[in-house]
């Protein structure tokens, strides 16, 4: 026969996970709000940041790549991969 569990073996098999934030009494509704609230600026922060960053290789390119300007031309384009895969659902 198995013992019913205690509440607090039930908090300790849900801790770190979404639900903690709905067993502290934390709607739904509220949460989802909450989380598209900050999910608009940072898509579209990203989509504009996507459009931007292409004209800071002009410089880069037009006096060739030299010493350690190989590693920034390889960030912008990591950040810019970044911005477009963040910022693609802006305004749809």
């Amino acid at each position: 026969m198995s013992r019913p569990s205690t509440a607090v073996e039930e908090q300790s098999a849900r801790s770190g996970t979404v639900d903690d934030a709905f067993a502290i009494g934390v709607d739904a509704g509220v949460f989802e709000a909450l989380s598209e609230a900050v999910a608009v600026p940072v898509r579209a922060v990203c989509f504009w940041a996507a459009v931007a960053l292409p004209f800071l290789y002009v410089p880069l390119l037009f006096g060739g790549l030299k010493g350690s300007e190989d590693v920034v031309f390889v960030g912008l384009l990591a950040a810019n991969a970044v911005a477009l895969f963040a910022g693609h659902a802006h305004r749809r």
